[in-house]
């Protein structure tokens, strides 16, 4: 295993993070709610990458520096959201003129682990979009989340009982479905740039399978990285506008061809499966009757 990168400094703990930001120690040691404007520079590398060991939720406000997330630079608008999953490299601009106007929740996997979110939070896609898929608030939907990470920073700043931890857990929990209905109305809201999204999706994918295309059949992460977004960020909003994920289109088109193939030759399910990318028949066949409710054999049959 390669060494890690002597610039990237690995945060293992809440308390740990607090001491490298210049705050005081944290209240509770498996979440945080961090006031940007209370950062201090203290004396910390320009441009210093960190690994942090929690997912992090964030608004940006009047953003004057820049942040680092993977390959991408991102200038934050007004009420931006971003969310990132633990052991994610970010790397933050140390600029001293630069106004920190916004909030960070940051909790450890530990905090859900024994809860059924702990679980479900890989449902919440957004936690692998790319920087540049950032969720942006109406002033209705800023205030929504205010409310909620108010009642979360009650719960920290109070004395702990046996209900602080699921009091808090209920409540990023809501935080989340909130985030996912937010989401669900960008997709719909920034018409023009998911339609062309959406355009572009659908032109990609009938390259694969024209007649005269020798293409492998493309991968959910092949066309995302085509279309310059995340896999994530391209199934959540295929889902949204039309009902199906990313694989679930390649599949459509998939038996669509299949389909033209089995009424237009007299290949064998073996080297259709073949040509199609299958390295099992008996998967193709499994997947088109998954799709049709028969057989390749018998969809062929049925014309004649």
């Amino acid at each position: 295993m390669k060494n890690m990168d002597q610039n990237i400094k690995k945060i293992d703990s809440i308390k740990e993070l607090h001491a490298f930001m210049g705050l005081p120690s944290p209240l509770n040691p498996i979440i945080t709610l961090i006031d940007h404007s209370q950062i201090k520079n203290n004396g910390q590398p320009t441009h210093q990458k960190l690994l942090l060991d929690f997912y992090n939720i964030s608004i940006k406000r009047s953003f004057k520096g820049k942040l680092k997330y993977g390959k991408n630079h991102y200038d934050f608008d007004d009420g931006t959201m971003s969310f990132i999953a633990p052991n994610q490299i970010i790397s933050v601009d140390s600029d001293e003129d630069r106004n920190n106007d916004g909030w960070s929740l940051l909790f450890h996997p530990d905090l859900i682990r024994q809860y059924p979110l702990g679980k479900a939070i890989k449902n919440y896609g957004y936690f692998s979009y790319e920087v540049n898929e950032a969720l942006h608030l109406s002033d209705e939907e800023e205030k929504t989340v205010e409310a909620i990470v108010h009642n979360i920073e009650k719960e920290i700043n109070a004395r702990l009982d046996h209900f602080s931890q699921d009091v808090i857990v209920s409540n990023l929990e809501l935080l989340l479905s909130y985030c996912n209905r937010f989401y669900s109305r960008q997709f719909i809201t920034r018409k023009m740039a998911t339609n062309d999204l959406l355009t572009n999706f659908e032109k990609k994918l009938a390259e694969y399978f024209t007649d005269d295309s020798d293409l492998p059949v493309p991968t959910v992460e092949k066309l995302a990285t085509e279309l310059y977004v995340s896999s994530a960020y391209l199934s959540d909003m295929l889902r949204s506008l039309t009902g199906q994920n990313t694989q679930q289109h390649i599949h459509n088109k998939l038996i669509e061809r299949a389909k033209e193939i089995l009424t237009n030759t007299n290949l064998t399910v073996s080297e259709i499966a073949y040509q199609l990318g299958f390295e099992y028949s008996q998967s193709f066949s499994k997947l088109f009757k998954s799709k049709t409710n028969l057989t390749p054999i018998e969809y062929r049959n049925s014309f004649n």
